[in-house]
This record gives C-alpha cells, structure tokens and sequence, in this order.
C-alpha cells in the first residue's frame, strides 16, 4: 500500500483559516447550529492513497452483516471507519444546496469540507480519482457535531434527503438537527463509484474491486497505525446506486469481495429496508457463486462481467 501524503489538522485551527464555504443558506444554518459558540476540537489526520494491485485470491474470514435502515455512527470509532460515497472530487459540493450522502456527512461532520479547502490550497490533490484510477481519501478522528434527521414525517411527507433540503424553510431545518455535546468522532473513508450506463464493461468492474480494495485495505493500515490490534469494521451501503445508477447485486458483491481481500475483521452493510435486504442478499449470494471455482482475481473479474450486469437509473439525488 502507497500512501500518497499525510497531512494532520488541529480542528480548530484549520476552521480558522478555512472557513467552509457554504452557498446555500440551509448548510450555513447547519453549520451554525452544530458549531454554535463552540470551537472545533482534536486533530485529524488525513491520508491519500495509491490505487493497489489485486492481490491473489485469499479471503479473509470477515463477518458480513446485514443492517436495517441508514448508517449507525453507534459505539467507539477505533478502527471503525464509515464509507463516504464520493465524488472524484473530494467532498466537493459540501457546500451546495444538494444533500446526498456525501453531503449529508460533510454537514454532519463540519470540518470535512475545510479539509477540502485546505488541501486544495497546499495543492496536494483532494481527489479520490486520478487519470482514470482511485485514489481513496481517509480521515481519522473528525468530529460528528450532529446528526440531521431526514426521513419523512407527517409534516414533511418526501423527508429532506437529496434536493429536498434545499425546499425545508428555515423552522424544519432547525427542528431536523440534533446538536451532539459532546461531539462524537468519526472515520471517513471516501471512495468513488463508476459511472456509466448500459452493460457494465470489464473495465469498470475491475475498477471498482480496485477502488473497493485499496480503500478497505488502507482502512487496515491506517488503522494498524492509530489502534494497533484493534478489529476494524468498515460500515458501507448501495454505494454508487443512487445517483450513479449502480447495480446494487453487483456494488454489494464487490465490496463483499473488497472486504474479504482487504482482511477485514467486519463489514457492516446498511440495506435500507426490505427490498435493500433482499438486494444485499442478491450479492452475498453472487459472491459465493462467482468465487466457486476461482482460483485467481483476474479470473473472478472476468466471471463476474461475463454475467452481464446492467446499469440502472438515478434516483434523481
């Protein structure tokens, strides 16, 4: 594994010299809620990483576990790191009218987007894609300030996930934002799907085991690094099937392979509801399929792309 750089940013300080940059009204509202009169706290370290090789097919045993609704940020964050479904620009409409996952975690953790503003301006590269390849962006240590409670309720039938946010009136923003003292933290680790559309190339699936594997793997080194024999657990979901119009059997079976290749002690998957659960069940059970008989990644790749897989719609988020 070749980490690319390593920057660590004391919260408070890199707030100061970069103040988010929020365009819409909604986010500076969010910002102002969570941070408050409150200083931003800790050190954060932030890592960029070289696409790995695949390496040969030895699995790990890690524990594949299926979870009902959206992410759990619950219990210690040691060698716990959340996937942030990214853009190959780095957290890059954090301030934006737009809430999507990515921007739902940027809001809810304020100082991601500054980390944004501050490695542009030491040009290191806040990319998660170069030339064609991934380059995973980690974060360790960032403050959750709050969590913002978007699913629908009776006043707000259509919730305030994606474009929605940007409709909310000031009053329905204010209620949705639960301010967290003390402030929680968090590991992100940002990775970005494929786009494309029809029948999924070979190309693009060997770009997303690759993409799935350096990150997970970095995820093992990063946390080798800061909590020394501590299981790590990486907790994703359908990542690149809303917007992007990913296939959730194939992303799942991906990132179930990734999981296993990369040595994970625990993948947690957050399938939404029912109909995601069956999706997830749909890959495990691809996974297993696909890997009956495989002797090599390269051969695993080329059986998986000769099933044919298809791309399907946005969600419009």
């Amino acid at each position: 594994m070749e980490c690319l750089y390593r920057r660590d940013y004391e919260a408070d300080r890199l707030l100061r010299e970069h103040p988010p940059e929020l365009s819409h009204p909604n986010k500076l509202l969010v910002f102002e809620l969570a941070l408050a009169d409150e200083r931003a706290a800790g050190t954060m370290s932030v890592t960029r990483w070289a696409p790995a090789a695949l390496p040969a097919l030895t699995l790990a045993a890690t524990e594949l576990v299926a979870m009902p609704g959206y992410f759990d940020y619950a219990g210690s964050d040691a060698g716990v790191w959340h996937v942030n479904f990214a853009d190959p620009h780095l957290f890059f409409a954090y301030g934006s009218a737009l809430l999507a996952q990515d921007e739902l975690q940027c809001a809810e953790h304020p100082a991601l987007g500054p980390i944004r503003d501050a490695l542009v301006s030491e040009q290191l590269g806040a990319l998660t894609e170069q030339d064609g390849a991934p380059t995973p962006v980690l974060v360790a240590g960032v403050e959750r300030r709050c969590t913002i409670l978007t699913a629908p309720t009776a006043d707000h039938p259509r919730g305030l996930y994606g474009n929605q946010f940007a409709r909310a009136d000031a009053a329905t923003i204010r209620a949705a934002v639960l301010v967290h003292r003390p402030a929680p933290r968090s590991n992100i680790l940002a990775i970005a799907a494929p786009v494309g559309g029809g029948a999924y190339t070979r190309e693009q699936i060997e770009y997303t085991l690759v993409a799935a594997y350096t990150g997970f793997a970095a995820a093992v080194a990063e946390s080798q690094r800061l909590w020394p024999d501590v299981a790590v657990e990486v907790r994703t979901g359908f990542w690149g099937c809303g917007a992007f119009g990913g296939n959730r059997e194939l992303m799942t079976m991906l990132q179930l392979v990734a999981a296993r290749l990369a040595g994970l002690s625990r993948l947690r998957f957050y399938a939404f509801d029912a109909a995601g659960r069956a999706d997830y069940e749909a890959g495990l059970a691809a996974m297993h399929a696909m890997l009956a008989g495989a002797t090599t990644t390269t051969a695993l790749v080329d059986r998986i792309a000769s099933r044919g897989y298809l791309w399907g719609q946005s969600n419009g988020t």
